[in-house]
């Protein structure tokens, strides 16, 4: 089986960012768009997030420069999940969202200028109200979480819904290129903005194996006491980063869906350790 497109074609495809955008855009047409899917988001609202898949070359002072980069928020140590990098989301505001998500087929704004937009809207019209909503709720949370500009967006596409494991949520992941450089500030929600070049996604060497222990005094939640996952490394300056968990798998399906690139297996690969205990679960306040 094909693991990876050829290195030539991703040499010139990450080269020129112009052909990066039309490939995502070929490969995330919404053919996985249904309106029966639709009105399952409809039943599960309170339980379902939108998030951002960012990129972006020369997006930040501290970020990548010259090369198209995926950018993730670390969360920090007040929220849930704290320390584990993410796309930035979160859940639906019922009375802002809707409003925001009838401006953004206006002319200029990122869905009209989504090539898939008015078919959408023709053949499928609850998908199409259910697509501007979940948009509307990634780029307000966005903004609110690291200040991005939403009119800076452009929408490529979306992804399938991925189910958290240790947490009752269905995140449903958007795609959208960064067309202007910016400088992010990150709020109470965020430690620190994450730029990885897709190139280093894209490098095998990269994929270790996450060996989670878990605190005995959440065993009872929390079973097996050891877990092993599959999870990208990346060295950030003086800081380590491990990408893992719904995140990792959201970003490599992203990575198979663009690049045919699929994860070595990573069963013989070095452990990384890691410690899931009551602050992960619940965040710590103050």
């Amino acid at each position: 089986m094909k693991t990876s497109a050829a290195k030539g074609d991703v040499d010139a495809i990450l080269a020129h960012p112009d052909l990066l955008q039309d490939r995502i855009l070929q490969r995330l047409a919404p053919c996985h768009f249904e309106d029966s899917c639709a009105e399952a988001f409809w039943k599960q609202l309170k339980t379902s997030s939108s998030v951002l898949v960012l990129l972006g070359c020369g997006l930040d002072k501290n970020g990548c420069k010259d090369e198209p980069c995926l950018i993730l928020n670390r969360r920090s140590r007040r929220v849930r999940q704290s320390g584990d990098l993410c796309c930035p989301g979160g859940t639906v505001e019922r009375r802002m969202d809707p409003l925001l998500a009838r401006a953004l087929s206006l002319p200029g704004l990122p869905l009209a200028r989504w090539p898939h937009w008015a078919a959408m809207r023709r053949h499928c019209p609850r998908t199409a109200r259910l697509l501007a909503l979940l948009l509307a709720t990634g780029l307000r949370e966005s903004w609110e979480e690291m200040r991005l500009n939403p009119l800076g967006v452009r929408f490529l596409g979306a992804l399938p819904a991925e189910r958290l494991r240790l947490f009752v949520r269905v995140i449903h992941p958007l795609v959208g290129w960064i067309g202007r450089p910016q400088r992010f500030v990150p709020n109470w929600e965020v430690e620190r903005i994450v730029s990885i070049p897709l190139r280093q996604l894209l490098n095998p060497g990269h994929y270790y194996r996450y060996r989670l222990y878990v605190d005995p005094e959440v065993q009872e939640t929390v079973d097996p006491p050891t877990q092993d996952f599959s999870c990208f490394l990346y060295q950030d300056g003086a800081h380590v980063e491990v990408l893992w968990g719904a995140t990792f798998r959201i970003i490599t399906l992203f990575l198979a869906k663009v690049f045919d690139f699929s994860p070595p297996d990573v069963s013989t690969r070095p452990v990384v350790p890691g410690l899931l205990d009551a602050a992960y679960l619940n965040g710590t306040k103050g």
